[in-house]
């Protein structure tokens, strides 16, 4: 079990967390029209960003930087996967003028947060983490940043990215 903070105070992530070497599990996200998009169906080198809410400012600064890097980064997808209905986060995307990243929802169950060790049962929202994946389903980085309002490490995200290219 890993403790993670939220402006300093204490939440456990109850559900054992994804690591390096594991297989990205099986869950079924929802896309910004509804239709649902299950992990399997996705393929090659990913990012998969988890958060807990577009609409907070560290959220809206991290998904805003990665999208601002996807153009340097030539076949890598970018996701990121928050509670955030799914009409929320295409509204979210929209204003902020993010179109390299892709916003999945894992409003209904949290199927994807508890797979990945990323749900906070105390707030039912998404702890920041980023995992990268490669085209084999593997985790080759992960990292759950310990305190939610801080952003993750993107220099060591961006090192692992060019380690894989």
């Amino acid at each position: 079990m890993l403790t993670v903070t939220f402006a300093g105070g204490p939440l456990t992530l109850k559900e054992e967390q994804l690591k390096v070497g594991d297989k990205l599990p099986q869950a079924t996200l929802a896309q910004n029209d509804l239709s649902p998009l299950s992990t399997a169906d996705t393929s090659g080198l990913r990012v998969i960003l988890t958060v807990p809410s577009l609409d907070t400012p560290v959220c809206d600064l991290e998904v805003r930087t990665f999208n601002a890097k996807a153009a340097e980064l030539p076949g890598v997808s970018i996701c990121v996967v928050s509670v955030d209905l799914p009409f929320a986060q295409a509204r979210w995307c929209g204003q902020a003028g993010v179109d390299a990243v892709t916003t999945l929802s894992d409003y209904n169950g949290g199927t994807f947060g508890r797979a990945t060790g990323t749900f906070i049962d105390e707030l039912a929202l998404l702890t920041r983490a980023v995992f990268i994946v490669d085209a084999d389903d593997n985790v080759v980085y992960t990292e759950f940043v310990p305190e939610i309002t801080n952003a993750p490490d993107y220099d060591a995200v961006y090192a692992k990215l060019a380690e894989l290219a």
